[in-house]
């Protein structure tokens, strides 16, 4: 593998892992804005805004965009998270220019008026169809509760009001301001003409105007009210499981133990082969029972998540906080450490061999740290975790301290 990059005068980043022998080239823009980024009145913007690029630009209609993706065979799509906005296709190596432009061309969407009221009731719906489906809405009521205060605490999609009160040219505004080059990298992966992808960017891209960026971190204070377990419930009757999302500090994305941390949570709560899979799982007491840590530039946490029926939903739970104190007191084992970093590897390996795969991890460290990391670099760090690390991490982030919790189904509780 190669990794070049380049900075237009503008700033826009343009960065390309090429593979040798791949027979696909994967293309994307990451715009470094989010959730975090959004004001109270802006809330939900950046998914709006993804919708919007997709509405068409001055002389593309939407419907042509999708024509053009679909004469090239291309895997388009797009998506918006906390800290991040994507837009990316993967095509055949002769397709990279043609994919190349047609997404440059989407970043200076048209944001027309009858397009911004008709998209708007297409994202109220959203926003109701995901409060209607499992988990209810609990990952986002956790979210809230444990950053409070803070600008993670906002949920991706906004709210009906946010949504409804939100004018056309407030995303205008928003989008002049966060789509700016030195906001923004052009990443490749795959079967990569660089020569070529610098000079579609120049030639489409050179004329965007950079904007002064407004800092993005903002420290975070889990549990403002002292450390006192948050836990709230929304009730919905109907609902044939009870779902339980429960959220505790762990390492944010510039901190050495987000490594461990995430090999910690492979350990004790992966989908198979886990501590919670064995304990609750695979004896049938729960249909789910997992634990992920998820880092973010200036914050981060373990997140247990839990469905079984309402009735055992307590009881289960306190389990899982049992299953975690036992580790903490008990230690990990060499042979769990050894399960889960062939588990991590594997992983990693096989998204290398994707060139599709490669574009998220390659795209969003740069845009989150300015750094490239390859497949080996990778592959290194899982092989370098020790149990002290582990052990580390669980004396320093205690999984059974202090949490936000949400449930969500037919349990009997404060009602939402």
């Amino acid at each position: 593998m190669q990794f070049r990059h380049e900075r237009l005068p503008n700033g826009l980043d343009v960065i390309a892992e090429i593979t040798d022998g791949a027979l696909s080239t994967s293309v994307g823009f990451f715009v470094k804005t989010g959730a975090r980024d959004e004001t109270d009145a802006l809330w939900g913007a950046s998914h709006f805004l993804e919708h919007m690029v997709f509405k068409g630009t001055h002389d593309l209609s939407g419907d042509e965009i999708n024509r053009r993706f679909d004469w090239m065979g291309a895997a388009a799509n797009a998506f918006t998270s906390e800290e991040d906005t994507v837009y990316h296709a993967a095509v055949l190596p002769e397709q990279q220019h043609e994919a190349v432009s047609l997404l440059t061309r989407m970043m200076r969407p048209a944001l027309r008026d009858e397009d911004f009221q008709t998209e708007k009731l297409v994202i109220l719906e959203e926003i109701r169809m995901y409060d209607d489906q499992p988990p209810f809405g609990a990952d986002d009521r956790c979210r809230a509760a444990f950053f409070a205060g803070h600008p993670l605490a906002r949920s991706v999609l906004g709210t009906v009001d946010s949504i409804t009160a939100l004018p056309v040219d407030a995303m205008r505004d928003y989008h002049r301001r966060r789509y700016a080059p030195d906001n923004i990298v052009l990443a490749a992966t795959g079967a990569v003409d660089f020569a070529a992808l610098v000079e579609t960017a120049r030639r489409h891209c050179g004329d965007w105007e950079p904007q002064a960026a407004a800092p993005r971190t903002v420290p975070a204070t889990a549990h403002p009210d002292g450390g006192r377990p948050i836990v709230e419930s929304i009730t919905r009757p109907g609902a044939a499981l009870e779902y339980a999302v429960r959220m505790s500090a762990g390492p944010d994305g510039s901190d050495d133990d987000r490594y461990p941390a995430k090999l910690l949570a492979v350990i004790l709560g992966d989908e198979s082969g886990s501590r919670l899979y064995w304990s609750l799982v695979d004896s049938g007491e729960a249909e789910h029972a997992s634990l992920h840590h998820h880092d973010y530039l200036d914050a981060g946490f373990f997140a247990t998540q839990l469905s079984c029926d309402a009735t055992d939903v307590e009881s289960l739970l306190a389990r899982i906080v049992a299953c975690y104190a036992d580790a903490a007191r008990q230690g990990i084992t060499a042979a769990e450490l050894g399960q889960a970093r062939n588990k991590l590897a594997g992983r990693v390996v096989l998204a290398g061999e994707r060139p599709r795969r490669r574009l998220f991890g390659v795209g969003l460290e740069w845009a989150h740290t300015g750094r490239y990391r390859s497949v080996a670099d990778d592959l290194a760090i899982v092989e370098s975790i020790s149990l002290d690390h582990v052990h580390h991490v669980l004396d320093r982030w205690p999984l059974d301290g202090p949490a936000a919790t949400v449930l969500a189904g037919p349990h009997t509780g404060t009602s939402a």
